[in-house]
C-alpha cells in the first residue's frame, strides 16, 4: 500500500553476448539469442513522475533524469506520470500500456510472476552488480520457487502506532509512554476524547486501505487473513471479530472516535497532523507527510509499536518494489536496472552521495534519518547510517516504541493472493461497523468470506 523492507545471492551470468542493433528510434530490438550491448542506443520509460502540483519535485526529478543522461549517454528516457494504484494497475497490465519501469506495491507479485507478468531479472541484476547491496529476507518477495529475481525491492515498511503527543500531554497521559495492548488503545482514546474533544483514535477504511489496516488489527491479535496456500480466506474466525468489536466498541459505546469514519491514507495523516486525531495506525513515513505536507510539529509526533493483543504476534509489512516491463528487450531491462541502481541505490553504497543527498533533502525541507526498515543488507544500512549521522534533523528518539519492535515483533507479509482484492472487499466491512450501529458482525465477515473465497478460486 503505502510504502509502501526495502539482497545478497551469488547468481551466475554466463554466455551473455554482444552485438544487438539498435532501431531507429532508439529502443532496442529484442533478440532471441538474450545477447546485450550495454553500449548500444535505448530507450526507456519510466513511471512516478511527480504531478504538475509539485514544481520542485519535477524539477528534482529532471535534474535525476538529467545525471542519469550523462553518465550512461546510450540511454535515452522518456517519463510518464504512470504510477500505482490498487484499482486500475493490473487493466493497466492486461492492457499493455505499462511505462519500462515504474513501482508497485509488494501485493502484487505474488499473482504476476506465476502469471508472467514479470522478467525474470536475475542474470541483468548481477551484470549491472545490484544484488550484494539488496536485503536477502525482503528480496522473497520477487522471487519464485527457484530463487529466480522477478523485481527489485525499493521502499520497505511495518505498521505501528502513530500519535499526537501533544494531545496526549492535554489529555494528562505520558507521550513518552504509549500504549502497547489494545485495551489501552481503548482506555487512551476515550480519555483523549473525553479530555480534548479530538478523535481519540481513527481507522483507515476507504480506497482498500480498510481491508489492509482491518489485516493489520487481526495479525495483532493472533489471526491471519488467508491461508498459507492463498486459496481460502481464514478472517471469519476470533481475532477478525474481535478486532471488529473493538472498532464497534470505540465508535457507539465509548465516542472516542470523532465524527469522521471515512478515511483514505492521506485524507487521515491531514486530520491527524491538525491535531484532530490522537492515534491511528500507520507506517513512520507518516511522518514526512504530517510535518512537510501538513505543517505538523516535530515535536507533537510520535511513533509506538502496533498495539497486540494477547500477546506478541506480529505486524503487517509492506512496501514498494520497482517492477520492468514484461515487453521490454535485454537491452532495456539493463537499462531500467541502470537507472533503478542510479535513483535508488547509488546514495546507499558512495559516501559522498549519501552526504550530498542528506545536504539535499534538508535544502528541500525534507528528513534525514526517520526510522524505518531497510530494502539493504544490513551491512550497507549500517555504513549509511554512519554516514548521514551528523545531518539527522528527524526527533528518533520519539520513534523508540517503534524501533523496539522492529526486532521485537514479527514481520507478517500481506495477503499473498489477489491481497488488494480482499482488502477491496474488506473495506465496506469496516465502514460498515462504523457508520451503522446494527451492524451485525459475524453476518459481515461470514458473507464477505464467501466473495473473498469465490474470487481466490478463480
Amino acid at each position: 500500500m503505502t510504502r509502501v523492507n526495502r539482497l545478497g545471492a551469488g547468481l551466475g551470468v554466463a554466455g551473455l553476448a554482444l552485438g544487438l542493433v539498435a532501431c531507429a528510434d532508439g529502443s532496442t530490438p529484442a533478440d532471441s539469442t538474450g545477447a546485450i550491448d550495454e553500449k548500444a542506443p535505448v530507450t526507456i520509460t519510466i513511471g512516478d513522475r511527480p504531478t504538475p502540483d509539485k514544481p520542485n519535485d519535477i524539477k528534482a526529478f529532471e535534474q535525476k533524469i538529467k545525471d542519469f543522461t550523462a553518465k550512461y549517454p546510450n540511454i535515452t528516457v522518456k517519463s510518464t506520470e504512470t504510477a500505482w494504484q490498487a484499482q486500475t494497475f493490473q487493466a493497466q497490465v492486461a492492457g499493455g500500456t505499462l511505462p519500462t519501469v515504474m513501482s508497485i506495491s509488494f501485493t502484487e507479485p505474488a499473482n504476476m510472476i506465476p502469471n508472467k507478468q514479470l522478467p525474470d531479472i536475475t542474470d541483468e541484476l548481477k551484470l549491472v552488480d545490484l544484488t550484494k547491496d539488496l536485503n536477502p529476507n525482503v528480496l522473497k518477495i520477487v522471487q519464485d520457487d527457484k530463487g529466480r529475481i522477478y523485481g527489485v525491492p525499493i521502499d520497505v515498511f511495518s505498521v505501528g502506532l502513530a500519535y499526537n503527543r501533544a494531545l496526549f500531554t492535554q489529555a494528562g497521559l505520558d507521550p513518552d509512554k504509549p500504549p502497547t495492548t489494545w485495551d489501552e488503545v481503548r482506555q487512551y482514546a476515550k480519555q483523549i476524547a473525553d479530555k480534548t474533544g479530538k478523535a481519540g483514535y481513527a481507522q483507515l477504511t476507504t480506497n482498500n486501505t480498510g481491508g489492509w489496516m482491518l489485516t493489520t488489527m487481526t495479525y495483532s491479535m493472533g489471526g491471519t487473513v488467508q491461508s498459507p496456500d492463498g486459496k481460502k480466506s481464514t478472517f471469519n474466525d476470533a481475532p477478525t471479530k474481535k478486532g471488529l468489536q473493538l472498532l464497534k466498541d470505540m465508535r457507539w459505546t465509548d465516542n472516542s472516535m470523532g465524527s469522521r469514519f471515512l478515511y483514505n491514507q492521506e485524507e487521515v495523516r491531514q486530520d491527524f497532523a491538525a491535531g484532530k486525531i490522537g492515534m491511528v495506525m500507520q507506517a513512520p513515513d507518516a511522518f514526512d507527510m504530517s510535518v512537510k505536507n501538513f505543517g505538523m510539529k516535530p515535536a507533537d509526533y510520535g511513533h509506538a509499536a502496533l498495539p497486540q493483543d494477547g500477546g506478541p504476534h506480529g505486524t503487517l509489512t509492506g512496501g514498494s518494489l520497482k517492477m520492468i516491463s514484461p515487453k521490454a528487450t535485454k537491452n532495456e531491462i539493463v537499462a531500467a536496472l541502470k537507472w533503478i541502481k542510479f535513483e535508488q541505490f547509488d546514495k546507499y553504497t558512495d559516501e559522498k552521495v549519501a552526504v550530498a543527498d542528506a545536504k539535499t533533502t534538508i535544502a528541500d525541507k525534507g528528513f534525514v534519518g526517520r526510522p524505518g526498515i531497510s530494502p539493504l543488507s544490513q551491512a550497507t544500512y549500517d555504513q549509511y547510517n554512519k554516514w548521514r549521522e551528523p545531518y539527522v534533523n528527524v526527533p528518533v528518539k520519539q520513534f523508540q516504541g517503534y524501533i523496539d519492535s522492529t526486532t521485537s515483533l514479527k514481520l507478517l507479509p500481506e495477503p499473498s493472493n489477489k491481497g488488494q482484492e480482499v482488502y477491496s472487499l474488506l473495506d465496506p466491512v469496516v465502514q460498515q461497523v462504523l457508520t451503522k450501529k446494527d451492524a451485525d458482525i459475524d453476518k459481515l465477515l461470514s458473507e464477505t468470506a464467501a466473495k473473498v473465497d469465490a474470487r481466490l478460486a478463480r
